[in-house]
């Protein structure tokens, strides 16, 4: 079993950056896609990127097209994703999730949830 934790939220200006960081313990951690969802105050979560077991693969949710940008690094156990030119609608909880199968927008994808950090933007 692995436990994702992510990293690197904080408060941040509009048009600013963030780099979010989710690492995980375990070998197997190459044999995992792996996503990021956001989930901003009275809203449902939903979908931001996606990376593939190799990272041949990335997916993102219109509204972070050219500004965020998804990577991994499997030999240290982590996915990145870097923010730039932030919003304050893009203010919410963001998490990481690790799924056996393919690189997907769809939460029951993902096997493996973590605990999220809050990404702030003011105005």
């Amino acid at each position: 079993q692995v436990q994702p934790v992510e990293s690197g939220g904080g408060l941040v200006q509009a048009g600013g950056s963030l780099r979010l960081s989710c690492a995980a313990s375990g070998r197997t951690f190459s044999s995992y896609a792996v996503a990021w969802f956001r989930q901003a105050p009275g809203k449902e979560r939903e979908f931001a990127a996606a990376i593939s077991r190799t990272g041949d693969s990335i997916y993102y949710v219109d509204f972070v097209k050219g500004r965020f940008t998804i990577s991994r690094d499997n030999a240290k156990n982590t996915v990145y994703l870097q923010m730039n030119s932030l919003k304050p609608e893009d203010t919410a909880v963001y998490y990481c999730a690790l799924g056996r199968g393919g690189a997907t927008a769809l939460p029951s994808s993902y096997d493996y949830w973590g605990q999220g950090t809050q990404v702030t933007v003011s105005s």
